[in-house]
């Protein structure tokens, strides 16, 4: 598909300013919870997070992710005062020492999105696309902020068990179309899209997905991919997450190629790589 056909969207407002995405950007990953697939329990304390945010800044990310509730296969819902408490104290840390920086809240809460925005978060990036809570749109739209939308099969809990789709990509370009129109009656317009890599998809599901990425440039809209260290790569070659970032990176590339203007990811300087030479070979 190509972009005479369709323009996409390259530009998103963070408060106030327009970020180019013409050339691809780079999410960094701060994992506020004990339990994360990868590095869960690494940012216990306030100093361990800013480390973490300060080395993202320094590789080159233009975003910051902040979590507070995982959301790895078989995770189980915390209360909405948990998930509070670790990420408002880290949002408001992070706006604090680092005030230029552009953060993201990954929620699927509308209240911890509103109350992550006045803490100094810029985007919500909702695992859910508003199916975990019936009002995440409306908030959205009363904060007039980009809103990342993610495709997820079932729950955390239990999307890894059997996901199956009459067909993949027809299926997930669907579910965009109802979610997006619903978005742009409420006047939300800075939308980014998730396929969802490992979310509700068998292995082999990720990899057709990463395969067929150019599909969803259809909606005219700007696509981030999370594939971080994940299990499509460590249970392919059974290895580990620790183990994952030769295929983290290669997978990186082909996103790129297939259009992703955003890579969310754990590895700051390994994905800054990836988008310069992907800049050098265009």
């Amino acid at each position: 598909m190509k972009d005479t056909i369709f323009k996409q969207k390259h530009t998103i407002n963070c408060k106030g300013n327009l970020i180019s995405l013409d050339r691809p950007l780079v999410m960094g990953i701060v994992n506020v919870t004990p339990d994360s697939f990868y590095d869960g329990d690494k940012n216990k304390t306030t100093d361990l997070i800013l480390a973490t945010v300060e080395r993202h800044l320094n590789e080159g990310a233009r975003f910051i992710d902040v979590g507070g509730c995982s959301s790895r296969p078989g995770a189980l819902n915390i209360s909405f005062q948990e998930e509070g408490d670790r990420v408002l104290p880290a949002i408001e840390a992070i706006q604090k020492e680092f005030p230029l920086s552009l953060i993201s809240v990954d929620t699927y809460r509308s209240q911890v999105a509103k109350q992550a925005v006045r803490a100094g978060a810029c985007i919500v990036n909702d695992i859910s696309a508003g199916g975990a809570d019936a009002a995440m749109f409306g908030v959205i739209a009363e904060l007039n902020i980009p809103y990342i939308l993610m495709h997820m099969q079932n729950t955390p809990k239990d999307m890894q068990v059997a996901p199956s789709y009459d067909s993949l990509i027809t299926d997930i370009g669907f579910y965009f179309s109802e979610k997006i129109n619903a978005l742009k009656k409420l006047g939300i317009n800075d939308l980014i899209l998730d396929v969802g890599f490992g979310f509700g998809k068998t292995i082999l599901d990720n990899y057709q997905l990463l395969k067929e990425l150019q599909y969803f440039q259809m909606f005219n809209l700007p696509i981030l991919i999370g594939v971080s260290r994940k299990s499509m790569f460590y249970k392919y070659f059974d290895t580990t997450p620790q183990e994952s970032l030769n295929a983290t990176t290669a997978a990186h590339m082909i996103g790129l190629l297939n259009g992703a203007k955003i890579l969310r990811v754990h590895d700051v300087k390994a994905a800054k790589e990836a988008v310069e030479i992907f800049q050098l070979t265009k």
